[in-house]
């Protein structure tokens, strides 16, 4: 690897360990190998490698929960709501695993309001992603309907976030992958008369 990659694998390292917040352009340097220059050089400025780095722990994350789907055979045999619960059993028996991944998506989220770089950044990511989850989760293509893929994005992205903070905070009480089946079937029942 050339210092570019180093300095980002090293960043992703850092993000994860320590934080966004906490983060130095020498806690970066000493994870990668590298040089303090090379940050500058190669990325501009620390804020924009970690930027990306954020990024890329993101996608993995996405990346590897396709990697899973793909293993189990989720394929489009499988009932909506089999691929939901599913998908979110994955999701929440990976948790302990990726719970840096989460604890650092929370932090960032906190930082948007102060830091117009970094909502710039993110902005394109985040909208792409929700395609993505709408095909993880509930096996829409974007590309065959993207409008679809639009809508649900939405909905798997404000329910995945919402449940991962339930996870952070109190993992005894948050919902499991049978609860959120349970209660999309009520939602979309709607109320008795």
């Amino acid at each position: 690897m050339g210092h570019r990659e180093d300095l980002l694998q090293g960043a992703k390292r850092c993000l994860l360990e320590k934080g966004y917040a906490r983060t130095t352009a020498r806690d970066v340097v000493a994870a990668s190998g590298t040089n303090l220059a090379s940050i500058g050089y190669h990325y501009g400025s620390k804020e924009a490698l970690l930027n990306l780095a954020f990024l890329k722990v993101t996608e993995e994350w996405g990346d590897a929960l396709t990697e899973k789907r793909d293993a189990d055979g989720d394929g489009a045999s499988r009932s909506p709501l089999d691929q939901f619960r599913d998908t979110w059993q994955r999701v929440i028996d990976g948790f302990e695993e990726t719970r840096p991944v989460w604890r650092l998506q929370m932090e960032v989220v906190s930082r948007i309001d102060q830091d117009p770089e970094l909502r710039k950044a993110l902005l394109g990511p985040q909208r792409e992603g929700r395609g993505n989850l709408a095909g993880n989760m509930l096996g829409i293509d974007p590309e065959k309907d993207p409008e679809k893929a639009r809508v649900a994005g939405l909905f798997c992205q404000a329910l995945l976030t919402g449940v991962m903070v339930q996870w952070l905070m109190d993992g005894e009480s948050a919902p499991s992958a049978q609860d959120l089946t349970d209660g999309l079937k009520v939602v979309m029942e709607g109320r008795e008369s």
